[in-house]
């Protein structure tokens, strides 16, 4: 299985070591050519949305990665990578995320929570994390931290507003590459 990583800016390294300790094989998108390569699935990290919103424009991804990922690419997107997909954004999921939802990095946190679809609570880190404020009537909401909803499925699109990629727990990496 061959796992595209954007590698725009942000958490892209740490999901790249999660992804190949599953046993998948990893590349980055980093450039148009990068993204025509074959691949079976999308991972957006954590980062700056405004920041990757303006690259992907720039770069003349943006349109093939909304194609690809409305034609069916599984794809996982954390904290920004969940605010890239909403309906403002990407538009690939029927969800509205709140930016910044726990202030600036001195709202970041670290809890234990459930996530739907895993066996057993797991760590969640947040750093300057959104949430999701709005869900559509297919979305499954797969995880809420304080009444929010903080995991959540549409199709073949996973969103975590936290970083699973920096907790060391595989879980939620394994949840994504069952998709695939």
């Amino acid at each position: 299985m061959r796992i595209a990583v954007l590698a725009l800016q942000g958490a892209f390294i740490e999901h790249e070591r999660m992804l190949r300790q599953l046993g998948a094989e990893v590349f980055e998108v980093r450039q148009l050519r990068h993204w025509q390569q074959p691949k079976d699935g999308l991972v957006i990290p954590g980062g700056e949305s405004t920041t990757m919103m303006r690259l992907l424009h720039d770069l003349r991804l943006f349109d093939p990665i909304r194609q690809a990922i409305l034609g069916g690419l599984p794809t996982f997107g954390t904290c920004a990578g969940l605010i890239l997909l909403d309906r403002q954004h990407l538009g690939t999921m029927d969800i509205l995320a709140r930016r910044n939802a726990y202030g600036r990095q001195l709202g970041s946190f670290h809890t234990v929570s459930a996530v739907q679809g895993i066996d057993s609570a797991i760590p969640m880190t947040f750093i300057r994390a959104p949430y999701i404020e709005e869900a559509g009537p297919a979305v499954q909401v797969l995880a809420e931290v304080g009444g929010r909803i903080v995991a959540a499925r549409e199709g073949r699109q996973l969103v975590t507003a936290f970083h699973p990629e920096l907790d060391g727990n595989p879980a939620v990496h394994r949840l994504f590459l069952d998709s695939v």
